[in-house]
């Protein structure tokens, strides 16, 4: 029955963060300037938590926003990010404003209030063009994006602030591709699964860059949820002030990827099983392999991730199955 802060809460992760907290009787509010949030993820928590969740319509690079938005609250997860390399290489000042600039303002704000613990999304684009697999949070290379820079200087402030301070704690969570129910598939900037589910229901091909071997250590929402809570609970000294990698632990190449999306989305619509996709050229920014160590979030944290990649894959197709149909 805590009072938790949620940075970008109507987002893809930020909103199932949202939904978990409220169904633990804990009290939620959610900043969010629907720049990529969307309304209809938080309005059935309107609803339903009437009382015990609030939105602040706000911007994290308005330090009043956030400091309106921490009042009072015990822990902040800190979700508000602009994703997407492409989008970064189009944008890179706007994408440094709010994954830097935003960043700053919420550890500061954070600070100010005395939260328990500050936790925040980190991102597997850390690791650049380190090509050591599987990657381990202590060795990285040379950032490949703007975005993989602000994710960088994102781990370099918290930990900045934790040494020179000494009265903030942070835990940051470096996800590694996340999919699953209420991921967007649609924008100039989607995901891979959502896009590639939005095509295959739309009996279209989906659009693969490259020739299908590059591969991900894909990660259903489930587990993420799981890593956030660990963060946020943990009572081991050890634990903290640390980054960890958020991820299954396997990698999927992406023509695996659309093979196992024909095998469930097939099961609605049995046309599905007979499109095949087309390969373009390599996206500039992409690293060719990403793989996940997840042993220093197992001994430190206690994961356990409970969705294999296929396990995931099969529940977002039901739910994309329901939802977008």
């Amino acid at each position: 029955m805590s009072k938790i802060l949620i940075s970008g809460g109507a987002g893809f992760i930020g909103s199932n963060l949202c939904e978990y907290f409220l169904n633990r009787d804990n009290e939620v509010v959610c900043l969010d300037n629907f720049s990529t949030g969307k309304m209809e993820n938080i309005i059935p928590l309107i609803e339903k938590f009437p009382t015990t969740f609030k939105l602040i319509v706000g911007d994290i690079r308005n330090i009043e926003d956030c400091r309106m938005a921490v009042k009072g609250t015990e822990y902040v997860f800190h979700e508000a990010a602009l994703g997407s390399v492409p989008r970064s290489i189009q944008d890179p000042a706007t994408t440094n404003d709010v994954n830097i600039g935003g960043f700053l303002n919420m550890l500061i704000a954070s600070r100010e209030v005395k939260v328990k613990r500050f936790i925040f999304a980190a991102s597997s684009s850390t690791y650049g063009d380190s090509r050591s697999l599987p990657k381990v949070e202590d060795v990285i290379g040379k950032p490949l994006s703007p975005y993989a820079i602000t994710k960088l200087v994102d781990e370099l402030y918290a930990d900045v602030f934790a040494r020179t301070y000494g009265d903030i704690e942070y835990v940051g969570l470096r996800y590694f591709n996340v999919f699953g129910r209420r991921q967007d598939p649609f924008g100039t900037y989607a995901a891979v699964i959502p896009l590639f589910v939005k095509k295959l229901m739309n009996n279209e091909a989906p659009n693969i860059n490259g020739d299908g071997e590059y591969s991900r250590d894909f990660t259903y929402i489930d587990n993420v949820i799981q890593m956030n809570v660990l963060a946020m609970e943990s009572t081991n000294p050890d634990a903290v002030n640390q980054i960890y990698n958020t991820a299954f632990g396997e990698r999927t190449t992406l023509n695996d990827l659309v093979k196992y999306l024909k095998e469930f989305l097939s099961e609605y619509d049995a046309r599905i099983a007979n499109i095949e996709p087309i390969h373009g050229p390599n996206r500039t920014g992409d690293i060719p392999h990403s793989l996940a160590c997840i042993d220093k979030a197992k001994k430190l944290l206690g994961y356990n991730p409970l969705f294999s990649m296929r396990d995931g894959l099969k529940a977002a197709c039901s739910w994309y199955w329901e939802n977008l149909k």
